[in-house]
Formats: structure tokens, sequence, C-alpha cells
């Protein structure tokens, strides 16, 4: 690259040296292909702005990421669309793993539970391998 030569320049020149080793039919077939493509892209976004207009003058709502034409992943749930008058379930409670262990979940505690241990320690799931206390070790 030539320091006098500009940029777009040698950009064309190794495009058309890129051309130059192929035969004339496929130099113009790629040649048609580009100019369609960017003819397309055109079309395609003369017609998102039709449409944009279409939506703004009759009213309808549109969706911040219409109006630079991407949509989103919602737009094409079909079917599977919340429906905007439903109600949203309230859950008392978020699940958590525990609500899944079946046989395996330590028991509960019921009413009478120790005022000083309110919350349960890891030896209290332990069972079995729970190191058994001393004679004279107890809660201080």
């Amino acid at each position: 690259m030539s320091a006098g030569m500009p940029l777009a320049s040698v950009k064309s020149q190794i495009f058309e040296s890129v051309l130059g080793f192929l035969p004339d039919w496929v130099q113009i077939t790629v040649l048609a292909l580009i100019v369609l493509a960017v003819v397309a892209s055109w079309v395609v976004k003369i017609k998102r702005k039709i449409a944009y207009r279409r939506a703004v003058r009759n009213g309808r709502p549109i969706h911040a990421a219409a109006q630079h034409g991407q949509g989103s992943g919602a737009d094409h749930l079909g079917a599977y669309a919340p429906q905007p008058n439903s109600p949203a379930p309230q859950a008392a409670r978020q699940p958590s793993g525990a609500d899944h262990l079946g046989q395996y979940a330590p028991p509960r505690r019921q009413g009478g539970a120790d005022q000083r241990d309110p919350q349960p320690s890891g030896a209290d799931f332990l069972g079995a391998y729970a190191p058994q206390p001393r004679q004279g070790d107890g809660p201080a």
C-alpha cells in the first residue's frame, strides 16, 4: 500500500484483482448479487418505514425495539404470549430446592422448637453421621 494512494482506492483495487482471476460470467454474477443485496436492503428498510408510519397514523402502540427495526422474541410467541387481561399468579413464597427432596427432606420441627436455636444447623441434617455429643459437652 503506497502512501499516496487513498484507502478506498486500495480496497477497490483488491476487489478488482480478486474478481480479475474469475471468469467473466462469475464476475457478472457476483456484481449482480451485490447490487441485488443492496436493493433488497433498501426495499426492506422502506417497507419497515411505511409500516411504522401506518402504525403511528392509526394510533397503534409501537414497541421501542420495533421503532429501530428490531423485533424482540416476545413478538414471535403467538398463542404462547402472555395475555394482558389475565392476572399474574401471586405465589405466597418461592419454592426452594428443599421442596423437591421428598423422603430425603429433613424432618420439620413442630411447635416446641428450642428458643435458643431457632435455625437448624448442619449437624441436624447429618443423622447417623453426626458426631456423638461427649459427656462433658453441652450447650453453653
